[in-house]
Formats: structure tokens, sequence, C-alpha cells
């Protein structure tokens, strides 16, 4: 009989009790950022009126407007959004959100504070 413990298969997550932290679009509450198999992160992020454009190299986010209404600036193209809107940015793509809003970012793979770039 082996001595080592089975791999825990989930993890759970009250982001309430997550401190935010500063981010480039406001405050963030990260949750899943020290899963050993980095597949994704979530993050509620609670955006600022001067949200900062930014990239990625590597990671692709997916962004769900919870609360709030706004535009979600993708390449230089201003797009209207609110609550149920959803955006797929891929690496590369410059974004920032516009307006105050509530969303949830789901990075694929994990967040990774080393790949965020900014012109």
């Amino acid at each position: 009989m082996s001595s080592l413990s089975p791999k825990k298969l989930f993890e759970l997550v009250d982001t309430n009790q997550v401190e935010p932290v500063e981010c480039p679009c406001g405050q963030t509450r990260r949750a899943f950022t020290e899963d050993p198999d980095q597949t994704a992160s979530l993050h509620v992020v609670d955006i600022s009126t001067d949200a900062k454009t930014h990239y990625h190299r590597k990671l692709t986010e997916i962004y769900f407007i919870l609360e709030g209404n706004g535009q979600m600036e993708l390449d230089g193209e201003l797009h209207p959004v609110g609550p149920g809107s959803a955006i797929l940015i891929k690496p590369g793509c410059r974004h920032r959100a516009i307006g105050e809003m509530r969303i949830i970012n789901v990075p694929v793979p994990a967040f990774d504070p080393d790949d965020e770039w900014f012109d």
C-alpha cells in the first residue's frame, strides 16, 4: 500500500475571501493561479475608468461582463458591452475595458504576470 495520497482533482475558492490586487484594469481577485497544472485561472475584476491598454503573448482571455456597461477596446476598435457580453481575446490583441464594470476573466493557460505587455 502506497503512503502517497492521490492527486486532488478539484479546488474550491470563495472569491469573496480573496484579497484584491491592482491590475491594468483596476482591481482583481484571482483564483486557481497556484494550480500546478496551470490549466486556467479565474479573476473577478472590478474595472476602473482608467484601465490600461495591454496584451499577452501567450495566454488567451475570456471576459464575461457581470455588471455595468461600457466598451471594450480591441485592437483599436471600440465595441459596446454590458451584462451577458462575452469576449474571447487571443494572444497579441491589444485590449482594455472602458467604463465601470465587474467582469469574470478566465485566462487560458492560467494567468502569468510575466505575460502582461504594454506599448
